[in-house]
């Protein structure tokens, strides 16, 4: 699963959206209750401080509120304009809006509510579809992939919105497939979505933000399978090496997809997949660092083999300190900061700290002289 993405990983535009504040009337009469039921009996707090105010100082009071960051607020006073003024032309509003702030609130179950007033995946425009990828964000975190990904598959088979959007939905759509463990088949539409891309005459007409993910998360794709691969030296050492081989092809799959996306030009992406790319060299490292020699080599062959794993650790460790420096030089010029750009930083002192050892701590070669004392 890649709970680890959950923050931000659909969407990731949350920041730019602001709240509605204008719209169409809306006219809803509420039904009246055919039968009567009996509940226990449940202390209710009002909100005295809404009860007096009417649905356009609600929404005067929530606007001002969502406008100072202020989210909890500003879900009260929406919330209560659309749950009590079912009249008001500003209902469609307050329900995006009392969305927007439960978001920013993490609150995905009420956002959730909220969007799926108003959400209409298969011929809503405007608030309506917009809503529509809210849902799927909260169905997202609330990690119900299959919802989720049926919502942005029905926006992404609409020929009657412009290919940013149905682009947009069927990237967001292969990530859900990927977290329902659907690889082949989040691979296929993260691909799809790419070669729309690719066939576009004037690719400014998409956020670079998009493309750029769905690189990232096809060479997820093959990341995954990288770590599905087991050094296991109790095997031998033709298995072992045949293991150790698919492991470095696989890394570099997931390496080629991860520098496509950097290339995209998307900074938040560029980022990520820099520090993706040094940690799976820094996984390897691991690997084979902790692996012994297989068993059936002698003693001498041990040694060989040691040495061999020795040198490539040495490779491996420079490849990954080069890429991680790369990687925060780029967030540098770009002014990014996020949570890989500090991932990226502790990592390479990491990877420095360990180069330092081993250069320390290697033999000094037998037909190598010992540096002389200088002569006082």
């Amino acid at each position: 699963m890649l709970a680890t993405w959950r923050k931000w990983v659909l969407v990731g535009v949350l920041g730019l959206v602001g709240c509605r504040t204008t719209g169409t009337a809306v006219r809803e009469t509420p039904e009246t209750p055919r039968q009567q039921v009996q509940f226990d009996p449940v202390t209710v707090t009002a909100d005295l401080e809404l009860a007096s105010l009417n649905d356009e100082e609600l929404f005067a009071g929530g606007t001002s509120a969502f406008a100072a960051n202020d989210f909890t607020k500003a879900a009260r006073y929406f919330g209560r304009l659309a749950d009590f003024h079912p009249q008001s032309k500003h209902r469609f509003e307050a329900l995006y809006n009392a969305g927007l702030a439960h978001e920013r609130l993490e609150q995905w179950e009420e956002a959730n509510l909220r969007f799926s007033e108003l959400a209409d995946a298969e011929k809503g425009t405007g608030d309506a579809l917009d809503a529509a990828f809210r849902l799927a964000e909260t169905q997202y975190h609330l990690e119900r992939f299959a919802e989720a990904a049926r919502v942005l598959g029905t926006i992404a088979g609409r020929a009657d919105l412009p290919v940013s959007k149905r682009l947009e939905a069927q990237v967001q759509q292969g990530v859900c497939e990927l977290e329902l463990g659907q690889s082949e088949k989040a691979e296929k539409t993260l691909r799809q979505a790419l070669s729309t891309y690719e066939a576009l005459a004037d690719k400014d007409e998409i956020e670079d933000y998009f493309p750029a993910q769905a690189h990232f998360f096809i060479g997820e794709i093959y990341r995954q399978h990288y770590d599905q691969v087991k050094l296991d030296p109790a095997k031998g050492s033709d298995a072992l090496a045949n293991d150790l081989n698919y492991k470095a092809e696989l890394l570099l799959s997931a390496q080629g997809n991860y520098l496509r996306a950097i290339r995209v030009g998307n900074g938040h992406w560029a980022t990520a997949a820099g520090s993706q790319i040094g940690s799976m060299y820094e996984n390897l490292y691991e690997h084979l660092v902790n692996s012994p020699a297989p068993a059936e080599l002698d003693a001498e062959e041990a040694a060989i083999y040691r040495e061999e794993v020795r040198k490539k650790v040495r490779i491996l460790l420079t490849k990954s300190i080069n890429i991680y420096e790369r990687t925060l030089e780029a967030a540098e010029r770009i002014g990014s900061q996020n949570t890989f750009v500090d991932k990226t930083r502790q990592s390479l002192e990491k990877m420095k700290a360990l180069l330092l050892a081993d250069t320390e701590s290697a033999p000094v070669p037998e037909d190598e002289p010992t540096p002389s004392k200088p002569h006082s």
